[in-house]
């Protein structure tokens, strides 16, 4: 939809739900993943790219890296996997015992965070890697995100919980002001602010 609220395009294909949508960061290229086990890449216009068919469930987040070069995506098939921007399937990284439902890049584009229904967020180099195991959360978590400057991140789950964390694995400070499931988080672009949905 443009601003004014005005619909642009509708991007036909999945065979199920849609779970997630991420904008290459040229606006260039549109990224969706789905309940039909794919991702798929498309154009700003609506045109199919291409679909990655790699993994053996659903697929419940899928997230560009802030250079454009790479997407990240994770499933009900406990992985996450790591793709070139044109689709080609880099590695895969395993380590989490339950399905992974988020994802998200680093804004240097050198480390990837995962959230897990194994109630962990962990942390990943780009070679697969595992860096850190951050647990907090005594619920499954719904959503991982990094602060602008790279030098946080934050998680939200089913526990109510928001969980800030330093990026070295360090547990900096817990909100719970939601009664449910902590399902979306977002930084304000000044990192001086966190939003967060339930």
């Amino acid at each position: 939809q443009s601003r004014n609220g005005k619909e642009i395009n509708t991007l036909k294909g999945h065979r199920s739900e849609v779970y997630g949508v991420s904008y290459r960061p040229d606006g260039q290229v549109i990224a969706t993943c789905s309940a039909d086990t794919t991702v798929r890449l498309w154009t700003t216009e609506g045109t199919w790219l291409q679909t990655l068919s790699d993994h053996g469930a659903e697929v419940y987040s899928v997230a560009f890296s802030a250079d454009g070069s790479m997407i990240a995506s994770a499933s009900k098939d406990k992985t996450v996997k790591l793709w070139s921007w044109n689709g080609t399937l880099l590695r895969t990284l395993e380590g989490h015992s339950a399905e992974v439902l988020s994802v998200c890049f680093s804004p240097d584009c050198q480390t990837i965070a995962s959230g897990s229904m194994d109630q962990s967020v962990r942390l990943w180099s780009l070679d697969g890697t595992l860096l850190k195991t951050l647990n907090g959360h005594s619920a499954e978590v719904r959503s991982v995100c990094f602060s602008p400057d790279g030098k946080a991140l934050a998680s939200g789950g089913e526990d109510t919980l928001v969980q800030l964390w330093s990026i070295e694995g360090t547990l900096l400070r817990t909100f719970n002001g939601h009664k449910g499931t902590v399902r979306s988080l977002c930084f304000r672009p000044n990192s001086k602010a966190l939003i967060s949905a339930s």
